[in-house]
C-alpha cells in the first residue's frame, strides 16, 4: 500500500477560540471538532493530516516552510493573517503541491478590512462561507488533485 501523502492543515490567529468567539459569525463548532472531522476524512482519502493552529505569524511561516520541505499539500485558514500578511503569502508561494485557502465566513460579504485575502494570490483554490464543511471540501479537493482517494 502506498504511503499517505502529507497534508498540512494550518490555522491562523484566534481560531483556537472557535465556538466561543463571535458565534453569530463563526458558529459553535470548535477547532477541535473541525480537526477530528478533517483528520478522519484525510485518512480515508489517503492523506496524512498534520493539523495545527497558531496566533503567531512567524510560527505560521515556519510551518508553511516545513510543509514545503516535506512536499506536503496545504490547506490554510489564515484568519487575520489573510489581510496584508506578505511573509505568509511569500511562504505559500514556495509550495508546489495543491494549496487550498479556507474561510468559515464569506469574506466577500464582510466589511473592510476582511474582504480581500492576499493569500488568495498564491492559493490554487479558495473555499469561503461554508463554515466547517469548507475544511472537508478542501480535503476532498486536495485528494482529487493528488489522486490519493481510493478508487
Amino acid at each position: 500500500m502506498a504511503q499517505p501523502h502529507p497534508l498540512f492543515v494550518l490555522n491562523g490567529s484566534n481560531l483556537n477560540k472557535l465556538g466561543l468567539r463571535e458565534p453569530h459569525l463563526y458558529g459553535h463548532t470548535t477547532l477541535a471538532q473541525i480537526r477530528e472531522r478533517t483528520e478522519r476524512l484525510a485518512a480515508e482519502l489517503g492523506l496524512a493530516c498534520d493539523f495545527r493552529q497558531t496566533n503567531h505569524e512567524g510560527v505560521l511561516v515556519d510551518w508553511i516552510q516545513e510543509a514545503f520541505d516535506r512536499e506536503a499539500a496545504l490547506i490554510i485558514n489564515p484568519a487575520g493573517f489573510s489581510f496584508g500578511c506578505v511573509p505568509v503569502l511569500d511562504a505559500i508561494k514556495l509550495i508546489s503541491k495543491p494549496v487550498i485557502e479556507v474561510h468559515l465566513t464569506n469574506i466577500h460579504q464582510r466589511p473592510a478590512p476582511y474582504t480581500h485575502s492576499t493569500v488568495s494570490l498564491a492559493a490554487r483554490g479558495v473555499i469561503c462561507g461554508l463554515g466547517p464543511a469548507g475544511y472537508l471540501l478542501a480535503v476532498r479537493a486536495v485528494a482529487d488533485m493528488l489522486g490519493t482517494a481510493p478508487a
